[in-house]
């Protein structure tokens, strides 16, 4: 059973920057891709960020490009999602993902971006952008 711990949400001004991060358990974390989502109040679930089980490649929605970084370190199981720019629109719930697949090669941002690709979810960190 794979757990999931987000931390480092909160309250910021807009063009400040916040740095989440997801520490993970139950699974050999570096074999597999991690990804990043967020849910504002009446909005779908968004991709954010996804990275590759290897750290090599990293994916990001259109909204966050440029912004935010995702990383990871293996030695510590955990994944981070550093936010800079911030804007009040960033405001929403995020989730930290587990990918499904062991060492997942797919190549196409697509695949990261999907929810269905990822069988493992963190309770998510509120991050609140103030204008």
């Amino acid at each position: 059973q794979v757990q999931l711990v987000e931390s480092g949400g909160g309250l910021v001004q807009a063009g400040g920057s916040l740095r989440l991060s997801c520490a993970a358990s139950g699974r050999t974390f570096s074999n597999y891709a991690m990804g990043w989502f967020r849910q504002a109040p009446g909005r779908e679930r968004e991709f954010v960020a996804a990275i590759s089980w290897s750290g090599a490649s990293t994916y990001y929605a259109d909204s966050v490009k440029g912004r935010f970084t995702i990383s990871r370190d293996n030695a510590k199981n955990t994944v981070y999602l550093q936010m800079n720019s911030l804007k009040p629109e960033d405001t929403a719930i995020y989730r930290c993902a587990f990918c499904r697949a062991y060492r997942a090669s797919s190549a196409f941002s697509n695949y990261y971006s999907d929810y269905g690709t990822y069988d493992y979810w963190g309770q998510g960190t509120q991050v609140t952008v103030s204008s």
